[in-house]
Formats: structure tokens, sequence, C-alpha cells
């Protein structure tokens, strides 16, 4: 019998970015501008990308090294308030093993004329396949790409 275990964490993540709520919103949540940021950077073969943006609906992102397994991100939205809060709970399998399920919180805020992002996810790695460091890591190179495509003008 494989030995089972699970490991909770809760993270925080704070970036501020130069734009206002509302733009910074629609980089998260407009599919095509999506696309253009939320990439592995160190893996950016083409994948699969879906996001149905409302409550209820899903994203998912799929990809990874050509001569790896696939690593598949799904998430459902559980909360919108546009401009302010996004609310969604995510799986992360790599090939058919499930190594996470989150719940992510991100809010927006005005600060002078940019916005304050914070990210708030609670955890559950799951068999020692994946570990907190590692997805906060993670989340954070995401949300620094999601400065650079703000800074960028787009």
């Amino acid at each position: 019998m494989t030995e089972r275990s699970v490991v909770h964490s809760t993270f925080v993540i704070e970036r501020l970015y130069p734009a206002p709520p509302s733009k910074v919103f629609f980089a998260l949540s407009n599919p095509d501008v999506k696309r253009r940021w939320f990439t592995d950077p160190d893996n950016p073969m083409p994948g699969r990308f879906e996001l149905d943006f409302r409550v209820g609906g899903t994203e998912v992102n799929a990809g990874g090294p050509k001569d790896g397994p696939i690593h598949v991100y799904t998430a459902t939205y559980q909360d919108i308030v546009p401009d302010q809060r996004i609310v969604y709970s995510y799986d992360m399998l790599f090939g058919a093993t499930r190594i996470s399920v989150s719940l992510a919180t991100i809010e927006l805020r005005a600060e002078g004329k940019g916005t304050r992002l914070v990210l708030t996810e609670q955890g559950a790695f799951l068999d020692g396949h994946d570990t907190s460091d590692t997805r906060e890591h993670g989340t954070g190179v995401l949300l620094d790409l999601l400065g650079a495509f703000l800074s960028s003008g787009n």
C-alpha cells in the first residue's frame, strides 16, 4: 500500500502594480490577455488554455516539457467582484497524479495610481508531490509576469 499524506499550508503574496484595479482585473479575467502572460517561462511549449470567467466557470491550463509529464491546473471560480476580488478553488495534477488542492483569493486594492494585489492561498499538498514553498515561489513568478505585462503598457 502506498503511504498517503497531506500538508496544509497558507501563504500570502503581495505585489504593487503601476495600473488601476480595472486594468489588473482585466488582465486576470480576459482570456486573450491572460493567455499572453500566464505561462511557464521555463517550459513555453504551447499547451491547453481555456477560461470561462464567471462564478461557476472554469479555467484549465495544461502544459509542460515535451519529454515529461503534463502539468494540469483546473480552477473553478467561486466568487467574483469586478475590480476588487476573485476567489477560486483549483487542483494541480502532474501527469495523472493530483499533487494539490487549493483555495485562493485575489484582492485588488487601489493604492495611489496603482493597485496592490494581495493573493492568499490555502493549500492541501498531497503525498509529498508538492510543497507550499514550491507553490508560493511559482505563484510569485506568475505574479511577476503579470507585473511585467502591466508595466509594458499592454
